[in-house]
């Protein structure tokens, strides 16, 4: 029989299932929810509810977003000459932390791996082609995981762009091999976006 009460159970059993967070760092969470007077627990609530509901995909970028256009793709200050491409929404706001890239983004959500059954067809690469066609993109920049799936998928999309007019970089090495650009800091990050490299 467990000690707590089964309120207390099962937000610990919620907090669980989010990464990174395990059992006893739920369990610290739940008591700072129920005994620190800072923590607005009605406010949290709200929060979490309000990101569930509110949060959509852009209709341009496929990036978070509140409404059908993101803030980037509304900005009418950013470089609408180059794309950025990048696995997940995550891996903007790391890009975005490093104060050096200013143009635009495009969301894949994802990456190719085949042994997992994900090809061109589960992730936003002919969304990607699209783009290219309509528009004036002078510059396309892959940043993607330096992993096997991250590498792969690079290698795919700069093949498919290799018959369009236009620039294909990756970013400069310098990020750990295997590493999520989401938890990469933002002056390697930066770095890499300064010194980033044409695919050939």
């Amino acid at each position: 029989m467990s000690a707590y009460t089964k309120s207390i159970e099962k937000l610990i059993k919620e907090l669980s299932r989010l990464p990174g967070i395990g059992p006893r760092s739920a369990e610290r969470i739940t008591f700072a929810i129920l005994n620190d007077k800072k923590v607005d627990a009605l406010g949290l609530s709200e929060a979490i509810s309000d990101v569930k509901n509110k949060t959509v995909h852009c209709k341009i970028c496929f990036a978070l977003s509140e409404g059908d256009i993101c803030n980037i793709c509304d900005n009418e200050q950013r470089d609408k000459s180059i794309i950025c491409v990048v696995e997940k929404s995550a891996d903007i706001f790391a890009i975005e932390r490093s104060h050096e890239y200013k143009g635009l983004y495009h969301v894949l959500g994802g990456k190719l791996a085949p042994l997992e059954g994900i090809g061109p067809d589960q992730i936003k690469v002919k969304e990607l082609i699209e783009r290219l066609n309509k528009g004036k993109t002078e510059e396309v920049i892959l940043a993607l995981s330096s992993d096997t799936e991250g590498e792969i998928t690079a290698l795919f999309i700069s093949r498919l762009l290799s018959k369009k007019k236009v620039k294909v970089t990756r970013l400069a090495q310098g990020l750990p091999v295997g590493g999520d650009i989401e938890f990469v800091d933002e002056i390697t990050l930066g770095r890499a976006l300064e010194n980033r490299r044409e695919i050939t």
